[in-house]
């Protein structure tokens, strides 16, 4: 009974020691902690023509996030930084507009945000053409196909086209549908071909808020959660 009792014992200290060891393992590979800060602080820090990008937390926009595998699926810019908190333009559902910077960030989930800047700032005739092109896009209507082409607007080719018309950049790179899924083979195809009625269109062109972020001429200011 006695060696059976130590036998027993001495299992389950080797898969108590395993189970640490694969615990540790674990802890060495997470990743690093997301930047925290506090949403007003982050705000008295932005600029005129800062991105600023966030997560949606349903569809399609979730599915946009892991078809372009980035955690990132929705994307504004910053327009005006006179007020009582910095305005985001951004092209929504139903029409385009500006949002508070508070009111843009608290629709991220658990309040992911990351800002972005170019390296230089907007000088003061660069802000007032941006400004110009805000409100060129005024109340256009979201385009829920994403064809960079169409009469509608959506977010990532909003910011694009302002950001363009201020300062001459055109942020993000142009795909079609084909390029993009075969970067992501895993990609939940069923669902892009029920949103568009059967028929994925390979070969439209569009941006996407990834590629924004992506983009390599533009520096991170902060990239985490805000609160």
């Amino acid at each position: 009974m006695q060696i059976k009792l130590d036998q027993s014992r001495r299992i389950a200290g080797a898969f108590l020691a395993g189970a640490v060891l694969l615990s540790m393992s674990a802890l060495g590979n997470e990743q690093p902690e997301l930047q925290q800060t506090k949403l007003r602080e982050l705000g008295r820090q932005l600029e005129i023509g800062d991105v600023v990008f966030i997560r949606i937390p349903n569809a399609p926009f979730t599915k946009v996030a892991a078809t372009t595998s980035s955690w990132t699926n929705h994307v504004g810019i910053v327009s005006n930084v006179s007020g009582a908190e910095p305005m985001i333009a951004e092209s929504r559902v139903p029409l385009s507009g500006a949002t508070t910077w508070t009111k843009f960030v608290k629709r991220s989930d658990a309040g992911r945000v990351a800002v972005t800047r170019l390296p230089e700032p907007l000088d003061a005739q660069q802000q007032e053409k941006l400004k110009q092109a805000v409100a060129a896009r005024q109340n256009i209507r979201y385009d829920t196909g994403f064809d960079l082409h169409s009469s509608g607007q959506f977010c990532s080719r909003y910011v694009r086209e302002v950001l363009h018309d201020a300062a001459g950049v055109e942020l993000g790179e142009v795909e079609n549908f084909s390029t993009l899924l075969d970067h992501n083979p895993e990609a939940d195809q069923q669902f892009w071909k029920l949103w568009y009625f059967g028929q994925i269109p390979w070969q439209r062109e569009t941006v996407t808020p990834a590629s924004l972020l992506r983009d390599g001429r533009m520096r991170v200011v902060f990239d985490g959660r805000a609160k």
